[in-house]
């Protein structure tokens, strides 16, 4: 799967039903470009953008390298609305949102 997948602190707080949770995740390219989506299993949806078989057009011209970060939600619009947050976040602020999880763990 990836190298470095973190999961968001305050994800952890409650307990969630594996089978019917969305997980937030980061992914960079082998250019370095960050990549923000959702899915209910990252590891296939990893697989895909690596296949481009139902991945997203974004890798087509720059391949997924590693996960950077993930995060886990109860349901597909918590999931979706954090989605929008981080897509709203500038690079840095990414890179910093990756670096600061990632010590909480």
């Amino acid at each position: 799967m990836a190298e470095q997948t973190a999961v968001s602190k305050s994800s952890r707080v409650a307990a969630i039903d594996p089978s019917s949770c969305w997980y937030l995740y980061i992914i960079e390219t082998v250019r370095g470009k960050l990549y923000t989506g959702i899915s209910t299993d990252i590891a296939r949806r990893f697989e895909q953008h690596k296949t481009g078989r139902g991945g997203a057009k974004f890798f087509r011209s720059d391949p997924p390298l590693r996960i950077r970060w993930s995060a886990i939600f109860s349901d597909r619009s918590s999931a979706s609305k954090a989605e929008y947050r981080i897509k709203q976040l500038t690079r840095q602020q990414k890179l910093d949102l990756i670096r600061l999880d990632s010590k909480n763990i």
